[in-house]
């Protein structure tokens, strides 16, 4: 069977959605000897290595939600004549009339559909919240099959879009996995002795305005912390670390903001961290807190959205519009020692249920379904 795979999003840069396409692909390409796969690249990765004799690549230098994409796609698939095509996201073209599989990471545009969000215009904006509606609906309504990552994603697209009960059951749960890094011993960072980590872009639904609020006052009583933020530094972070100065004034160096850090850098923030907090509004999974958890980091979280259904017991949860709930979970992971290492082991044991290689072995198995 042949199978192409829109890959055009690809790699930690691109945040959550560029690594499940990185280990999807990574994965797929030592389990799977049997079928054809096609990959949609805009440029070819530098780190990509070597790939079976089953694997090709096809260069389609085509932006993501442009008007472009809209006819470059179908007309190269119509050209390619594949067997089925997997989007591992909701823009896929409405001109395409072939049989796909659709991942759905999360509904955050359609749950939070804030102009804060944006860098266009107003006008611009509501345009394009208009096209990305009409798409994913569409999108939904054709798809042969719908990947959702997790039980409450699959429970929010059945509500949100009022699906029958026949439209529901062709949505499949298939859970992402987590990633290892191989720490680097060499590395020139230097940290501060203590500091509370963030991992993650900076949209709004992250919620970060409010960590800062709220480790302002944490600051108040113990002002040797830092705060680190790690994400691709672009329009978001600093918009965020402007308002982070003038919220914190002359502590304001007690904000880190570091950018993008290279997977083999991450290990060295992760185990120096006293906690990773995750205060989202709204998550489609969770990638961060659970790699957090692989290095032996407490995670502190908030309960919204899928977050408890992800993380289970092996994080302190909190309220992410109450400051008061989030001091008091940073109070309580410093202060209690053994409440500490009960969520450090408990995370250990969560991340035992989910892996990438399990996840490539469920896509398989729905490729494999249209054969």
């Amino acid at each position: 069977m042949k199978i192409i795979i829109d890959l055009r999003i690809y790699g930690p840069q691109f945040g959550g959605l560029g690594r499940y396409n990185q280990k999807l692909l990574e994965h797929l390409a030592r389990q799977d000897k049997n079928n054809e796969y096609i990959l949609l690249f805009k440029s070819r990765p530098t780190d990509l290595g070597i790939l079976p004799g089953n694997f090709k690549i096809k260069i389609i230098n085509c932006p993501w939600y442009s008007w472009r994409e809209q006819l470059v796609i179908p007309w190269t698939l119509s050209r390619l004549k594949p067997d089925l095509v997997h989007f591992p996201h909701f823009n896929v073209p409405f001109l395409y009339r072939g049989r796909f599989v659709l991942t759905i990471h999360d509904l955050i545009m359609t749950r939070y559909p804030s102009r804060r969000a944006s860098t266009r215009s107003q006008i611009v904006f509501h345009i394009k919240y208009w096209f990305y509606k009409l798409i994913i609906k569409s999108a939904l309504r054709r798809a042969s099959r719908v990947i959702a990552v997790t039980d409450y994603g699959r429970r929010d697209m059945i509500e949100y879009f009022h699906l029958s009960p026949g439209q529901a059951q062709k949505i499949k749960v298939v859970y992402e996995g987590w990633s290892v890094f191989k720490s680097s011993v060499s590395s020139l960072v230097r940290l501060p002795d203590k500091f509370f980590l963030y991992v993650g872009n900076a949209y709004p639904h992250k919620n970060l305005e409010f960590l800062i609020k709220t480790f302002k006052k944490f600051l108040s009583r113990h002002p040797d912390y830092y705060l680190i933020l790690i994400g691709q530094k672009n329009y978001f972070y600093q918009r965020l670390a402007e308002e982070a100065s003038q919220e914190l004034g002359q502590d304001k160096e007690q904000i880190i903001f570091a950018g993008f850090v290279e997977d083999k850098d991450l290990p060295l923030y992760y185990r120096q961290a006293q906690a990773y907090i995750f205060p989202s509004l709204y998550e489609g999974f969770g990638l961060p807190p659970l790699e957090a958890m692989a290095w032996g980091t407490a995670v502190l979280s908030s309960q919204a959205s899928c977050l408890p259904e992800v993380l289970g017991p092996a994080a302190l949860y909190f309220d992410p519009r109450d400051q008061d709930a989030l001091l008091q979970s940073m109070e309580q992971i410093l202060g209690d020692k053994e409440l500490r290492d009960r969520v450090v082991a408990a995370g250990y044991k969560q991340i035992k249920k989910y892996s990438w290689s399990q996840m490539a072995q469920e896509m398989i198995r729905i490729y494999n379904s249209f054969s």
